[in-house]
């Protein structure tokens, strides 16, 4: 015969020290908690009041440019460097950490326009405007640390000459090959003064230039004459064009998912394209209400940030139509070069006012080490947040943005500008024949044609 007994074991609600809470034990039936809907909604309701309230994300500047900052690069060897170029031709390396200048690479004679660091983070490529291309030897860790490192020099290793301006420079995420965008694409290797190899598709600049994380001798460019390039840089010849609407500015691969980048244009918005089909975008990511000038995939892979001509930085959701958050001053200007730090806690800005600024990626983050209470206090206030994000009152509250007046009256603006668009062509399609007029999705709107 089977008897059931109780059994309770002291370790299960002994306390180890007496500053901490008796455990308590729930049952969950829901019969016994008829009210427990109701009370998660208003805590997921103040859970959201309270991250408008802790909403502080800009943690501060970095001064020292005496020009725009035009450009930045991370080191993947230190995760607290980070590199800038300025229109001065004076590239610094900063301690984002202490906000202060480790390192200046004194030389160009012009605009410095890209930036980048080799795979080890030991070497440092510039290009700019004077027709050069620079190497640098980028400080150890160890020198970067110490205290007395300030505003320290360093001369270029070595000095490559080229016929144009260039407008762009991008590492291979794994190999020795760098690439720089200008009146062509130019294949370099650290060794060679001379290009490697070089590409020409058409006749106008080449304004961005980025290698794919996955496969590195794989690259994708952005033209003045609005196409998206791909290239293999195992074949001779370019591999693939995309001839869109308006301009492309930048354009930024995702990590996790390597057959997929997002390209910042001209026309306000973002296109995420997979690269194995151009014929149309995977989405559209709107909001800006002018040109937007860069763009930085998170390492993580699930959401990016832009800089825009409209003086504000915004994160976007990987798959996501409008931006989760919009960061702003009143002294910022015009965003030209965002960067998301190597552990995608912090997005770094450079704009038009000479200053590095550094913001948190989640608006309401608490810094600092946390205790595993409070750990899983927050992360008990995100699931309901998710768990109730549908509901109206909790909609309202997590999308509202406080927004600079000009930015908010151009929002309106653009708003109204293509509502009447699709009104309009609603009643052109109306009042024509039927099938006479094809109404097309935004994701093909933009694309004139995809060249092989």
């Amino acid at each position: 015969m089977k008897v059931k007994v109780i059994s309770r074991s002291t370790d299960e609600f002994t306390r180890e020290r007496s500053q901490d809470l008796q455990r308590v034990f729930h049952n969950f039936d829901p019969n016994l908690r008829t009210q427990e809907k109701a009370v998660e909604y208003q805590r997921a309701l103040n859970a959201a009041k309270l991250d408008k309230i802790f909403a502080r994300p800009f943690i501060g500047a970095m001064d020292g440019h005496i020009d725009a900052v035009s450009c930045m690069a991370k080191n993947p060897n230190y995760l607290k460097g980070i590199f800038s170029g300025s229109m001065d031709g004076d590239i610094r390396l900063w301690d984002i950490a202490n906000r202060r200048t480790v390192c200046r690479f004194p030389g160009h004679q012009g605009a410095v326009r890209g930036l980048t660091a080799s795979t080890d983070g030991s070497t440092l490529v510039s290009c700019g405007t004077d027709c050069t291309v620079r190497l640098w030897n980028v400080p150890v860790a160890t020198i970067m640390e110490s205290g007395n490192s300030s505003d320290c020099s360093s001369e270029p290793r070595a000095v490559y000459m080229g016929e144009n301006a260039y407008w762009a420079v991008d590492h291979q995420w794994s190999g020795d090959l760098f690439a720089t965008a200008g009146a062509q694409v130019d294949i370099w290797n650290h060794n060679r003064s001379q290009p490697v190899n070089s590409f020409k598709w058409g006749t106008d600049s080449v304004i961005s230039v980025r290698f794919n994380p996955g496969e590195p001798n794989l690259l994708a460019t952005s033209a003045s004459d609005r196409s998206i390039m791909l290239y293999d840089l195992r074949v001779s010849s370019p591999a693939r064009k995309l001839i869109m609407r308006t301009k492309t500015n930048s354009i930024s691969w995702n990590p996790m998912e390597p057959m997929n980048f997002t390209a910042a244009n001209e026309d306000c918005n973002c296109y995420s394209y997979d690269a194995r089909k151009f014929d149309e975008a995977k989405c559209v990511h709107k909001d800006h209400v002018s040109a937007v000038m860069d763009i930085d995939f998170s390492p993580t892979g699930r959401e990016f940030v832009t800089g825009s001509y409209d003086r504000t930085v915004r994160i976007f959701q990987y798959n996501g139509g409008h931006s989760r958050e919009i960061y702003h001053t009143k002294r910022m200007q015009r965003v030209f070069c965002v960067k998301f730090s190597c552990d995608a806690s912090y997005v770094i800005s450079g704009s038009d006012d000479t200053n590095l600024r550094l913001w948190k990626a989640k608006a309401s983050e608490q810094l600092g080490i946390l205790l595993p209470r409070e750990q899983r206090r927050h992360e008990y206030n995100e699931a309901l947040k998710t768990r109730y994000k549908h509901l109206p009152e909790v909609k309202r509250i997590v999308r509202h943005r406080h927004l600079p007046k000009p930015i908010y009256k151009a929002g309106v603006l653009r708003r109204v500008m293509i509502e009447a668009e699709r009104r309009k062509d609603h009643r052109r399609k109306a009042h024509s024949a039927p099938g006479s007029i094809v109404t097309e999705p935004m994701r093909k709107r933009r694309i004139i044609k995809e060249v092989e």
